[in-house]
């Protein structure tokens, strides 16, 4: 790894002399600046080691040796780049998460993240999964909203029989975490809905084979997250991904893909800006690369709190990154096309849906994600039971059941209502998504799993007939992994006073989206709500949104315009049937 930096550096360098970079005022650690030194602990221990280096040492010393052979180098580094963190150990409150070190916080089991890849994933490799969760995983598994499989309570001894056990189902859990290409987000529809544009699947797979594993991509300034769709409800979040590909159709060239780049979230939230062009499918893993490249090179090294793409592009402007593309790392102008329309509502895939074979698929709600080895073992069960041809995780923690044939749905619907998983959910369950919370993470303040769980199940007791979808999603601290500022509730986990005392509770947003009416949504001033008082405060708002709104209104558009009052849930107006 010590030689990859220069490397770098000196081919960006000697191609630079044709184009003007901007130069920030400070070094940020651009290695094609030439600042090639490492400014930061993180940036050192990558620099010592690749990281894609501590499998070796996992398989053959660590796993044979234990948990206290681990050196505190890999364990809280470059074990990310293997899919593994500590996880939380139990007995720590919310409180603790700021003011104790990340190793007081360590517990000596891990959480693996498995990805997909947007991949389909047939009823064996379900089985295999649930099998980990049950055999590895004290049975937890969890569907996250980057298209991952979550276990908990991981040995250190097991890592090598998981692993293996992964690679005989197609599956793996490098480079999930750590400065890298992360888990990759793929339509879970890509080839099978009527009203898709272009499937993009092969190109998410070839870049996937360029990219995982290797050395010249596994040292980014930060995480990297990439996501690719050609249907034209945009399922896989585009916005808030660091590059994303995204269906689009050139008046004379047709179908093809439009670049999206520098969005995420976090404290400090930027959506991706569009560059407006048109990319066939065969050219879009040398696009990928290209901006991968750029990052890896000009991106800021310094301080992590900047070291995401987004900073680069908002520095730079998207016309310049486009420049830098085109004629630094492409060597070829792309072609104009104008992007492509932003769509309404949200883009899960729950429910049943005529695919444009003539089979269905089916899409199945987990609350919050939360599911199980043992359920997982069912579900692939019940996929070769009803001949199910694959299932595809979504970007929303749900499972998309693909190919299934007319016949079938509704005997499969049935079975997978009476194992709950249902395919026809209320809204409430439908929309709601949570990170994994203070039960595992070391970053967490607040419970998020359990609390959504509970707030679902009331909200469907208080609204059974809820008419329209209104998205809540619940984070344990401000990192935004549940994307809280593009919910219509988002809940942000924080400790607040209440009786003079600190408790568990949230900073609300609302009124965030994603599509057309793209926004971060009102964060309401000092305004925090406990968690034991979330049902009613939720309760009090969604009422006063039925009570008010105009026909046809979206929870997202009637908070826009709603007196603050209402929002604060300080005024309950009285709601009409729903």
């Amino acid at each position: 790894m010590s030689d990859l930096a220069p490397t770098n550096w000196r081919r960006s360098a000697k191609k630079a002399e044709r184009t003007e970079i901007p130069r920030p005022k400070r070094g940020e650690g651009q290695w094609a600046l030439g600042y090639t030194e490492p400014l930061n602990k993180n940036e050192q221990s990558k620099k010592d080691d690749d990281p894609l280096n501590v499998r070796e040492r996992i398989l053959h010393v660590y796993s044979k040796r234990g948990f206290h052979s681990i050196d505190p180098a890999d364990l809280r580094g470059r074990f990310r780049w293997m899919g593994l963190y500590t996880q939380r150990a139990p007995g720590f409150d919310g409180g603790k998460t700021a003011m104790l070190e990340e190793e007081e916080l360590d517990d000596e089991y891990f959480m693996m993240r498995v990805r997909s890849d947007g991949r389909l994933l047939p009823a064996a490799t379900v089985r295999a999964l649930g099998e980990i969760g049950q055999q590895y995983a004290r049975d937890t598994a969890d569907v996250t909203d980057r298209e991952n499989v979550q276990f908990h309570w991981i040995r250190i001894e097991d890592v090598p029989a998981i692993w293996a056990t992964l690679d005989a189902a197609g599956l793996d859990s490098t480079e999930a975490c750590g400065d890298s290409p992360r888990p990759f987000l793929g339509s879970p529809v890509a080839g099978v809905a009527k009203d898709e544009i272009i499937d993009g699947s092969g190109a998410l797979a070839e870049i996937k084979r360029r990219a995982i594993g290797n050395p010249a991509y596994s040292n980014l300034p930060r995480k990297y997250k990439t996501a690719l769709t050609g249907h034209p409800s945009h399922d896989v979040s585009p916005e808030t991904n660091d590059i994303a590909f995204v269906g689009t159709v050139h008046p004379e060239r047709g179908p093809g893909f439009d670049v999206w780049v520098g969005g995420g979230l976090s404290t400090n939230p930027m959506l991706a800006q569009k560059l407006g062009v048109w990319v066939p499918t065969d050219d879009v893993p040398d696009v990928w690369e290209g901006v991968t490249s750029i990052f890896r090179d000009y991106g800021y090294r310094r301080l992590r709190s900047r070291a995401r793409l987004k900073f680069l592009v908002a520095d730079w402007g998207v016309e310049k990154f486009r420049e830098v593309l085109e004629k630094e790392y492409l060597g070829r102008e792309l072609v104009s096309c104008d992007s492509p329309p932003s769509p309404t509502g949200h883009r899960d895939h729950v429910g049943v849906h005529e695919q444009k074979d003539g089979n269905f698929y089916i899409g199945i709600a987990p609350i919050a994600g939360r599911i199980s080895g043992t359920k997982l073992i069912e579900l692939g069960d019940l996929m070769e039971q009803y001949a199910v041809a694959g299932a595809r995780l979504s970007p929303y923690q749900k499972i998309v059941l693909i190919g299934v044939s007319p016949e079938r749905v509704e005997p499969l619907a049935a079975a997978l209502d009476a194992i709950g998983l249902p395919a026809r959910p209320s809204y409430w369950r439908q929309n709601t998504m949570a990170c994994t919370g203070i039960e595992f993470c070391k970053l967490a303040i607040v419970e998020t799993k359990a609390r959504a769980r509970d707030l679902v199940e009331e909200l469907e007791r208080r609204f059974p007939e809820l008419d329209t979808p209104i998205t809540v999603n619940i984070n344990g601290c401000p990192n935004a992994c549940a994307r809280t500022q593009v919910a219509d509730i988002g809940l942000k986990g924080q400790l607040v006073m209440h009786e003079g005392r600190q408790v568990g509770g949230f900073q609300v947003h609302l009124g965030g989206a994603t599509g057309l009416q793209a926004n971060f949504g009102r964060k309401l001033r000092a305004h925090k709500v406990t968690s034991e008082g979330l049902d009613d405060y939720v309760t009090v708002v969604v009422s006063n949104y039925l009570a008010d709104r105009t026909e046809g209104e979206s929870f997202a558009a009637w908070v826009a315009r709603a007196d603050e009052e209402l929002l604060r849930g300080e005024k309950s107006l009285e709601a009409t049937p729903v």
